[in-house]
């Protein structure tokens, strides 16, 4: 695992456009890596620090904001995603296909 791992997580996440979201496995299959979506958020979760990694805009393969609880604030996450255009509705992203970024490392 190691901090190679996590660097080439935040590295491409750092490249989601403003306005656009991608998922947890996008970003492990862009990697080329056996490393499963979750290692992907552990990598986001160990991001806090790093205020260039915009970890808001990774959700779940189906929309939701399944890493809500790791932003302070109840609702961090979906403000964030909301000043970019993006409407949540019950955690959830609306549109989810048209904001979604296939992320090609």
């Amino acid at each position: 695992m190691g901090e190679n791992f996590f660097e080439r997580v935040y590295i491409l996440v750092r490249q989601i456009p403003y306005g656009r979201v991608t998922s947890y496995g996008a970003i492990a299959k862009a990697l080329g890596t056996a490393r499963s979506a979750r290692m992907v958020g552990w990598a986001l979760n160990a991001s806090h620090n790093l205020e260039d990694v915009p970890a808001h805009r990774v959700v779940n393969r189906k929309g939701l904001l399944s890493g809500k609880h790791h932003f302070e604030g109840a609702n961090l996450m979906q403000q964030l995603l909301e000043s970019e255009g993006i409407e949540v509705v019950n955690n959830q992203i609306v549109d989810f296909e048209n904001h979604f970024w296939k992320p090609d490392f």
